[in-house]
């Protein structure tokens, strides 16, 4: 890989790119709807604390009741990724709470024939849609959605940028299993607490998301990896980021997992690896989380991950399924996170 792409491919992992990613963006200056969730970055504790209580709000509701909330409201997914995790979370979520919901793919619409991020969403919004769940491969993309559509639009993911409802969902997994309280979050809720994030961390929103997030309820947050995949200046975190000072980068694992009282396991994401140099085979014996190194840390240690998991790789089967393993319940979570979220989003009050 060339010093010029791994330039670029650092810069936009850091802060806040939209420029030069989505030309559509220049001049567009319309206002962004209340209860969108573009990052975390703009999230106040006061926020989070709302979104959770929300959350602990609906799952409390008996299910009928809770079917009412957003009956006769539409929400549109809108998704240029293959994912099945978020995209199923947020459209049983949403029928859970009696929307209607309708799921627009790259591979089954006119964004198969070329039409615009823009275009689609304006078509969307003359349809009847009142608020969009997206995905898509640039960063940026969620920041126009919302300005182009004035819809409330909640961010899914978008390219190496952030997954707010990931590290939403994260957190409150942590915070229960944990035995904390997940209802009433404070600046404090995670005081004490050190997580571990290991992998690709160059090419991961939910890295950035939760490494945002954590430190301003109190946690540590130690990056994990090789330095293809975690450069020191990667994420930008110093740059404005509340809580900077709780982020820090140790190269060895071993080391690592000593520290910790959780820690999120990511993919190797080998589409974004084309040029980069890196033997599998040695990140493998470096890094993978196996039942080795699990035996050798707490026993009270979450093994956590955001999916899709590549068994092998970065985790062994093992650890996955074991019963430190809480993979299963960062995805039953998601749901009940994005319930609130789409709550939040459409302005009512549950």
């Amino acid at each position: 890989m060339t010093e010029r792409a791994k330039r670029a491919a650092t810069h936009e992992a850091g802060a806040g790119l939209l420029s030069g990613l989505l030309p559509e963006l220049a001049g567009s200056s319309s206002r962004i709807a209340a209860g969108s969730l573009l990052t975390v970055e703009h999230l106040s504790v006061a926020d989070v604390a709302g979104i959770l209580a929300m959350t602990t709000r609906l799952e409390q509701m008996d299910a009928a009741e809770r079917a009412r909330v957003l009956v006769g409201r539409t929400i549109a997914l809108l998704f240029y990724e293959s994912s099945t995790r978020t995209r199923t979370s947020f459209e049983l979520a949403a029928k859970s709470l009696g929307a209607t919901t309708t799921l627009v793919s790259d591979k089954s619409s006119s964004i198969e024939k070329g039409e615009s991020l823009k275009d689609t969403g304006l078509t969307l919004r003359a349809l009847g849609a009142e608020a969009i769940v997206l995905r898509h491969p640039s960063s940026g993309s969620a920041s126009l959605l919302a300005r182009v559509t004035g819809l409330p639009v909640l961010n899914a993911g978008d390219g190496m940028h952030q997954h707010p409802s990931q590290a939403l969902l994260d957190l409150r997994t942590i915070l229960l299993r944990l035995g904390r309280d997940a209802s009433t979050v404070d600046a404090k809720s995670l005081a004490g607490i050190t997580l571990v994030i290991t992998g690709d961390i160059l090419h991961s929103r939910v890295a950035r998301s939760n490494a945002m997030l954590l430190p301003r309820l109190g946690a540590r947050v130690v990056l994990c990896g090789p330095p293809e995949l975690l450069p020191e200046s990667a994420l930008g975190l110093s740059e404005g980021i509340e809580g900077a000072g709780s982020i820090e980068i140790e190269r060895d694992f071993g080391r690592a997992l000593a520290q910790a009282d959780a820690v999120m396991m990511l993919r190797i994401q080998k589409e974004r690896l084309a040029g980069f140099d890196l033997d599998l085979a040695e990140f493998i014996e470096r890094y993978q989380l196996s039942e080795e190194r699990l035996a050798a840390a707490s026993p009270n240690l979450l093994v956590m991950h955001p999916g899709p998991i590549i068994r092998g790789l970065e985790i062994a089967g093992e650890v996955a399924d074991g019963p430190q393993s809480v993979i299963e319940e960062q995805v039953s979570q998601g749901q009940a996170v994005r319930r609130a979220l789409l709550v939040r989003a459409l302005g009512v009050t549950a």
